[in-house]
């Protein structure tokens, strides 16, 4: 039976591992990304456009494989990994960098003297217990001195002596010493990056909090009304906004009015004459659409009569 036939058609649908285009795709292993600057065949694009997209992609995704065979692999028991290089597209950021932590007192000595950090598990064998307990925290082994019903007191110990009292203090003086080294530890580290790095002074940083826990406080639903006050919080001051009644008297409404047209009347003839059309009675003393408009926002029709009437007096008495 001849299948050179079967195999050849069979052959002919297998696509080249190759990808040959006018413009060679740009390939970033690092990112695992390639990009494609050939422009679009608009008649294959507009014939079938699945076909056109699912060859485009499949022409990326073999160069893509190509470049990963392409590098040095190591094992694993996965199976072979391969090392990717570093990225080369620069990708825009909104922030810079930021910079290295700078190495603590410890960090710095453990690296002099070539020590290499060993993390300690979380959980320890309690003999006592025949359990497994927590190295630190609540029922932590490192509490376990402060409860015990039975200590060794010294020979030379007073009469008042708390085996408990004496296990606490010593771990509170560990915990204080621990937190001054990491307050010098973080202003070694705003020294040497510079005056930037600094935390801001206490009375900013007070100020911050201040102003954080009184906006905390205004976003509950009652808006603080009903939350229980902090020792010594400040009640964060505002601005209040004033409203005018919804209904006053044709006075107080005419006065507005005319205290809005007053304002108009003053400003100087150049600069209204650029912002104003013509107006119906050709002056130029008055800018109507502008008046129209501030005496229109809410005041109603009647407003405009008595306004209108109030500039034709006040202009009779000049």
């Amino acid at each position: 039976m001849d299948v050179s036939d079967i195999l050849a058609a069979h052959a002919a649908k297998q696509k080249a591992v190759t990808v040959e285009k006018e413009i060679p795709l740009e390939v970033d292993t690092g990112f695992l990304t390639v990009t494609d600057l050939n422009p679009v065949d608009t008649e294959s694009y507009e014939a079938n456009l699945e076909e056109y997209l699912m060859s485009t992609a499949r022409d990326g995704v073999q160069t893509l494989i190509a470049s990963l065979f392409s590098l040095p692999t190591t094992s694993s028991p996965d199976g072979p990994l391969a090392q990717l290089p570093a990225p080369t597209t620069q990708l825009p950021r909104a922030k810079p960098l930021p910079k290295p932590k700078p190495m603590t007192k410890w960090e710095k000595f453990a690296k002099a003297k070539g020590i290499q950090k060993k993390r300690r598990d979380k959980k320890i064998w309690d003999e006592e217990k025949q359990e497994w307990v927590d190295r630190w925290g609540w029922k932590g082994a490192n509490k376990a001195k402060e409860k015990q019903w039975l200590s060794e007191v010294p020979a030379n110990a007073d009469l008042d002596y708390d085996a408990a009292k004496v296990a606490r203090d010593a771990r509170k003086a560990r915990v204080a010493k621990n937190e001054k080294q990491r307050q010098q530890n973080l202003a070694r580290a705003a020294q040497e990056m510079g005056p930037s790095a600094a935390p801001p002074p206490v009375d900013v940083r007070k100020k911050q909090i201040d102003r954080t826990l009184a906006v905390t406080r205004t976003s509950t639903a009652s808006m603080g009304k009903f939350d229980r006050k902090l020792e010594g919080e400040k009640k964060l001051k505002g601005m209040k906004r004033k409203f005018e009644p919804t209904e006053m008297s044709a006075e107080s409404e005419k006065s507005h009015n005319l205290a809005i047209l007053s304002k108009l009347d003053k400003e100087p003839v150049a600069k209204k004459s650029k912002k104003s059309a013509p107006s119906s009675g050709g002056s130029d003393v008055l800018n109507v659409r502008k008046a129209i408009r501030a005496t229109s926002k809410g005041k109603g029709s009647a407003a405009l009569a008595s306004g209108g009437k109030g500039v034709k007096g006040k202009k009779g008495k000049r």
